[in-house]
């Protein structure tokens, strides 16, 4: 078959174009929540603004191409502007669970999210971990991933239940000692020591 006929048959295609449809869920307490809309708030009002007018003012000086404010403004703009869109689809799509509400009885002894478990490994020692959203992952706090292998294994078991623990080098069982719907402590957002908005005093 001649080249020509080969590419009446196959023509050139365009690029795919992503698929569309709803995000998907992102699962969060409330406390993990309004930190995310926090930051965001913080950006956009505030950070952003602030960046934009060093810019402006870097602009204004001349030779762009070695000026250090302006390069580096345009560089943090972008990363501040990459951060609010991935904080607006994480808040899009954020699915409000909070650990302190009352559940059904049978749910109420069972793992799922905002769950406080307690649990023993192989050896016999205690571990206490709470199920969170990905974006209030803490492991020095015992703060799991709903999406992690750990909470996989331990979602929908009950006080009692023996449950495994898949990984890549080894199965590790676990034994269900405790399950507890409680608040889960988050540490609200705190503005970052190197942000080019200063805090607002009393007096402005």
């Amino acid at each position: 078959m001649a080249d020509w006929q080969m590419r009446e048959k196959r023509p050139l295609r365009g690029p795919v174009p992503d698929k569309g449809g709803p995000p998907a869920k992102n699962y969060i307490t409330p406390a993990g929540l309004q930190r995310l809309k926090d930051e965001h708030r913080f950006l956009l009002s505030r950070e952003r603004p602030a960046v934009v007018e060093v810019v402006a003012w870097a602009a204004s000086n001349g030779d762009r191409s070695e000026n250090a404010d302006y390069l580096y403004g345009k560089r943090r703009l972008g990363q501040i502007d990459s951060r609010i869109r991935f904080l607006t689809k994480r808040i899009d799509a954020a699915v409000v669970v909070d650990p302190a509400a009352r559940r059904p009885g049978s749910a109420a002894a069972r793992v799922f999210f905002g769950a406080t478990v307690t649990y023993k490994d192989a050896a016999g020692l205690e571990h206490v971990v709470s199920i969170v959203g990905i974006d209030e992952v803490d492991l020095d706090r015992g703060y799991i991933s709903w999406r992690s292998p750990l909470a996989s294994a331990l979602t929908k078991a009950s006080p009692g239940d023996r449950v495994e623990l898949r990984a890549p080098a080894k199965t590790e069982h676990l034994e269900i000692v405790d399950v507890e719907y409680a608040p889960i402590p988050m540490d609200p957002f705190c503005e970052p020591p190197g942000a080019q908005s200063k805090p607002k005093g009393k007096g402005s």
